[in-house]
């Protein structure tokens, strides 16, 4: 009896004294995924070595009906802090402004010309290039941004061998739309309401809605005006008035979040198994 307490006491200090071993190996995850809140010293640390990929969210500011003006930037930003964990990237600080010179002329509403937006943006991405991020990922929260942001990847892309991918998150869940709300959705529609409303529902105003703020979408070139005439805009004739409703909104934040992070991980995923700028 008295060996084998001698032998569980050496096997104790045995394991004891290997502790700060096992200690040194464990690895810890970033104090943050905010690059705002980051050191210098932290994110040397971790990028490339550990964090691979980085979170870019891009929007404008303009009429959305009786949400946020500011709509098209959160949601890319409350995106990208949902799944960044999941994807293991970082955040960087959101590019709020944007092209929109259809409603410009709103109350609250600015424009980025063209030829500011471009070169900026392809700073953006050079500077997150250099930094030896080896995804980018650009959510984008504003259709008038989409020409300019895939120009500008496509070229930097090439120029500093990184990969680079635009998503545009309305367009990529229009599946998701319609599962969850039975139609399609609209600029300030059904889709953009309820994600907002399942974040910021203290700044949805649904005492302020009335359906004649709602126009379709011309098709084609049937139509073209500047300044648009309403600030919320359906894909479809008759479909894609906001609701309004809570439970739609937290089930079609849930699923919108779900099928973006899933895209993102199926690019990267295919762009390792081509070795693609490794």
């Amino acid at each position: 009896m008295k060996y084998k307490k001698e032998s569980l006491l050496i096997i104790l200090i045995g394991c004891f004294l290997w502790l700060p071993v096992f200690a040194e190996k464990k690895v810890e995850g970033p104090t943050t995924r905010d690059m705002n809140l980051m050191n210098w010293q932290e994110f040397q640390r971790f990028v490339p070595e550990q964090i691979e990929s980085v979170l870019l969210p891009v929007g404008s500011i303009e009429p959305h009906g009786v949400m946020p003006s500011g709509t098209d930037s959160l949601a890319p930003e409350v995106m990208a802090r949902e799944i960044a964990l999941r994807l293991n990237a970082l955040i960087a600080p959101t590019l709020n402004y944007g092209v929109t010179p259809a409603m410009q002329a709103y109350p609250g509403a600015v424009s980025i010309t063209e030829e500011a937006y471009s070169p900026f943006i392809k700073n953006i991405l050079k500077g997150l290039a250099d930094n030896r991020f080896i995804n980018i990922i650009i959510l984008n929260g504003h259709g008038g941004n989409t020409a300019f942001l895939q120009k500008a990847a496509a070229e930097i892309s090439n120029l500093c061998r990184v990969r680079i991918l635009v998503v545009n998150w309305w367009a990529l869940t229009s599946e998701v739309t319609q599962e969850v709300f039975g139609e399609d959705g609209g600029h300030a529609g059904n889709n953009e309401t309820a994600y907002i409303q399942a974040v910021y529902p203290e700044h949805i105003h649904p005492e302020w809605f009335d359906r004649e703020m709602a126009t379709p979408n011309a098709k084609g070139s049937a139509w073209y005006a500047v300044p648009v005439p309403s600030s919320i805009l359906l894909y479809e004739k008759g479909q894609g008035y906001p609701t309004f409703d809570k439970k739609q909104a937290d089930q079609y934040f849930q699923k919108v979040n779900k099928r973006v992070a899933e895209l993102i991980e199926d690019i990267i995923r295919k762009w390792d198994k081509a070795k693609l700028y490794r």
